[in-house]
């Protein structure tokens, strides 16, 4: 034990091992605030569609040689949140399958076009980090950063402020539009909020292991505790410690850092629900 301290301290002496792990943090508590209004609401697909929206996002920006291709998916991810969410609303085609047709065709369409005009000579390499997560974590600039401190600041800020109106639509929405509250701006201020956190945690986790930091912890703090407030911020808690644990195993170990962080969270929803299951037995 004392051997596996002494090496984490060697680490941390490194920069890049500290953005790393700075990073994961603002990530980790940024998808876990959202996470359990998205699961209590039913949009933790749309989770999952906009990670490959943002999948082909990143392979637009590839096929244009961008340097940072940070802003162009933030805007294409934002942009088809919106068209979502408004296209969820029209009666001719519902939620679900506007969901599974933009996720699946910009999947396809992403892939097509890195295997048109990509120039890496290691383009299955390429494309299972993306979508996987990478060691991009590892070399994170000071710059990039600073950015996901920014838009996890502003997530993080938006959540606080606009609490008790999201917590009104989260579990009432009829309710909350009978006593005045303008559920669809704040639905879409979920959904652009959402599509922010989905470009941040691409580098950790890759496009398709994404939903399973919105999901997982929500749904380990939901076997446990009842009010929102309390399921929220058991959620943040578990998040944050899941990631610092997956990406500090994934450093001593060497195994990939998305994959570690979501074992992580699946061991604590494992520990949870037995938590929940004994903690009913004793109530009756």
């Amino acid at each position: 034990m004392t051997e596996v301290f002494e090496k984490i301290m060697l680490y941390l002496q490194y920069p890049f091992v500290r953005y790393a792990l700075i990073v994961g943090v603002l990530i980790a508590l940024c998808s876990s605030l959202l996470g359990v209004t998205l699961v209590l609401k039913r949009f933790s697909y749309i989770g999952d569609g906009l990670s490959h929206v943002a999948f082909g996002a990143m392979a637009i920006a590839a096929v244009l040689n961008l340097t940072n291709d940070m802003p162009l998916i933030l805007v294409i991810t934002i942009s088809c949140a919106v068209l979502l969410l408004r296209t969820g609303q029209n009666t001719k085609i519902k939620g679900d399958a506007a969901i599974a047709m933009l996720s699946v065709g910009a999947l396809a369409i992403g892939y097509l076009l890195m295997n048109l005009f990509s120039t890496s000579s290691n383009l299955t390499g390429d494309v299972c980090s993306t979508l996987f997560g990478s060691t991009s974590i590892l070399t994170l600039t000071q710059t990039e950063v600073w950015l996901c401190a920014l838009l996890s600041c502003i997530v993080v800020a938006v959540f606080v402020l606009f609490y008790n109106k999201i917590f009104a639509v989260t579990f009432d929405e009829s309710f909350a539009v009978a006593s005045g509250t303008n559920a669809a701006a704040y639905n879409l201020l979920i959904a652009v909020i959402t599509a922010i956190i989905i470009v941040l945690a691409m580098n950790l986790v890759g496009s398709l292991l994404i939903s399973a930091l919105v999901i997982f912890p929500a749904l380990s703090s939901m076997r446990v505790f009842r009010s929102f407030r309390s399921v929220t911020l058991c959620s943040v808690m578990l998040s944050v410690f899941c990631a610092l644990v997956g990406i500090l195993i994934s450093i001593l170990a060497g195994t990939p850092v998305g994959s570690t962080i979501v074992a992580a969270d699946i061991a604590a929803f494992g520990a949870f629900f037995g938590i929940g299951i004994i903690r009913k037995g004793v109530g009756t």
